[in-house]
């Protein structure tokens, strides 16, 4: 692979004119409607059509990609808002109706019939007919309506901030202070990020009881009894069923469970606490200052391109074309959504990296795991078409939570002490376990939510409690804190924003301990197996992209109670 940090020169454009921007829908139907309208005769027509359909999807995605980057960075400035409201508002519902007419104009034709069996096409094919099955004219206004409701989520998010001492703090930048060393501040600082988001709770509350009606009622228009089931399908879940999601939670809380008990325990001695509190579990347990991996943003990002680099030359190219590009926002400020994603832009084809940075270790591995999303996006950047571009979430989250992994051995970037280094890397293998359980706790109250769409506040209320409990460790004492613990579930935005898409990070995070196993064994064909499977972007399923890593897509108890034993040994290591 070539190892250069040029800036990338956006595709020619075959079907839109070179000098189009979407402005309005006026402007965009006229693509819709000749693509609708145009005859298909031969396979060489088809494919050009498909071509022609993927470059205009891209042009429409990569416009509202922006909005959306625009808004998240700045909440406080209504003019970004608007623009992405204006999208949601008055074009994504018209295109919707156009996409169902090049869907069935696809399945119809009987030229299909010659791609529908080779790589990648077939894989869009069966997505096309899903989509076909789940489209209903009457959904739209309420997709509309949800996207317009999950931008609340963000901007009430986004306002939140606490004073601490003479300083207004971003509630990131406040969750610093939960790793200092006094113990009577970190209560203070966790009190505080408490009572401001349970400010919002009535809010919150109101707003997601409103987001599953409308929810339910996308389920229902489409002929499914809830919206769990729907979603499955929506999100192309050909690979596994509800019933895994339920074998892996029972997993997660048979042989990892245990595990974070002894994590907690052990954090508890070390602390020569009573009562091991909340606000005890991000400080070192030995008293140590905080580390701190990097300065400031430049400083962030600098260290990373290195130990990129230094894994891998090309990796290291693509986050130093997004730094000359301008794709990178990475620290908490004021006005900011919360948390961090990786946006593909579908025609110029390198992403955008946002995230709420502050100074902290956590900070640093989320730069390694969008920056492992963003890789995945130059590896299949010259694909045919735009479905073959858009891999499965749960290949998606592989190679981001794999890249935290990977990238431990260059750690001495950020960490030239090798003590700092090896409490580093101890932190994040165990919050590679941690995040285990928390996920189920994610996954499973999401599936009783929308089994139980009917249910009141309080049972809500009591269901969260119950499953929380299942999965976090016993030693935690939450007394006095009660109503704290009742809104736990309204910090993770995925429930507003992105439903049922969390399951992914448990499969994920299982693959990336494999794929690192693998890795430690053979650095160079570890690193080869990852880059490789990276690169079938949506072309396989997901066993397979997972067998081209060469690990497993596997959620049994014996397979987790096998990579527990892995990480633990690792751990006893360091």
């Amino acid at each position: 692979m070539k190892h250069s940090t040029e800036i990338p020169v956006r595709p020619k454009r075959n079907f839109i004119p070179e000098d189009f921007k979407v402005t309005t829908w006026e402007t965009l139907k006229p693509f819709f409607e000749k693509l609708v309208n145009r005859a298909i005769n031969s396979e060489q027509e088809l494919r050009q059509w498909l071509r022609d359909r993927s470059e205009l999807e891209s042009v429409v995605s990569e416009d509202m990609g922006w909005r959306y980057v625009r808004m998240t960075c700045y909440t406080d400035k209504e003019e970004y808002s608007k623009a992405y409201q204006d999208f949601v508002q008055n074009i994504q519902p018209n295109v919707a109706p156009y996409a169902d007419q090049m869907n069935k104009k696809i399945l119809d034709s009987t030229l299909s019939k010659a791609l529908e069996h080779q790589p990648g096409f077939n894989l869009m094919f069966r997505n096309i007919k899903k989509e076909v099955e789940l489209f209903r004219e009457e959904n739209i206004p309420l997709f509309t309506e949800i996207t317009t409701e999950t931008q609340k989520y963000a901007e009430i998010s986004g306002a939140m901030t606490v004073h601490i001492g003479d300083r207004e703090l971003t509630l990131p930048q406040a969750g610093v202070l939960l790793q200092s060393t006094d113990r009577a501040k970190r209560e203070e600082v966790f009190k505080k990020i408490s009572e401001r988001r349970l400010k919002d709770k009535d809010v919150l509350d109101e707003l997601f009881s409103k987001l599953i009606s409308l929810r339910h009622n996308v389920a229902i228009n489409a002929g499914f009894k809830n919206f769990r089931d729907y979603q499955f399908k929506a999100y192309g879940r050909f690979d596994y069923t509800p019933k895994d999601c339920f074998d892996f939670h029972e997993s997660i809380a048979n042989e990892v469970v245990p595990v974070l008990n002894e994590i907690a325990k052990e954090r508890k001695t070390e602390m020569k606490v009573s009562e091991l509190r909340p606000w005890d579990k991000a400080v070192d347990p030995q008293g140590r200052e905080p580390l701190k991996a990097f300065n400031d943003g430049k400083d962030l990002i600098d260290k990373s391109i290195s130990v990129f680099n230094r894994l891998d030359p090309y990796l290291g190219s693509c986050l130093e074309t997004m730094k000359k590009m301008g794709h990178l926002d990475l620290e908490s400020r004021k006005g900011k959504a919360p948390g961090g994603y990786n946006y593909p832009l579908a025609e110029i084809g390198v992403p955008f990296i946002f995230m709420n940075a502050t100074s902290t270790m956590r900070d640093m591995t989320t730069i390694m795991h969008e920056g492992g999303h963003a890789v995945h996006n130059f590896l299949t950047i010259d694909l045919e078409l735009g479905d073959f571009k858009s891999p499965p979430m749960e290949v998606a989250e592989l190679a981001s939570m794999s890249m935290e992994l990977l990238s431990m051995d260059e750690w001495p970037i950020f960490f030239p002490d090798e003590k700092e280094l090896k409490r580093a890397k101890r932190d994040q293998l165990e919050d590679s376990i941690e995040t285990l359980p928390w996920v189920a706790t994610i996954d499973k109250f999401q599936h009783w939510i929308y089994e139980n769409q009917n249910h009141s506040l309080d049972e809500r209320k009591k269901a969260w409690n119950s499953i929380f409990d299942q999965f976090n460790d016993t030693l935690t004492d939450w007394s006095g804190l009660q109503t704290t613990k009742d809104y736990l579930w309204q910090k993770q935005l995925h429930l507003y924003e992105v439903p049922f898409y969390y399951i992914e990070y448990g499969m994920a995070q299982l693959g990336a301990i494999a794929v690192w196993r693998n890795f430690k064994k053979n650095k160079i064909k570890g690193l080869e197996f990852y880059q490789n499977a990276l690169r079938l972007g949506n072309t396989k399923t997901i066993p397979e992209i997972y067998k081209a890593a060469g690990i497993k897509f596997d959620f049994s108890r014996s397979y987790i109670s096998e990579l527990m034993g892995f990480v633990k040994e690792e751990l006893s290591k360091i």
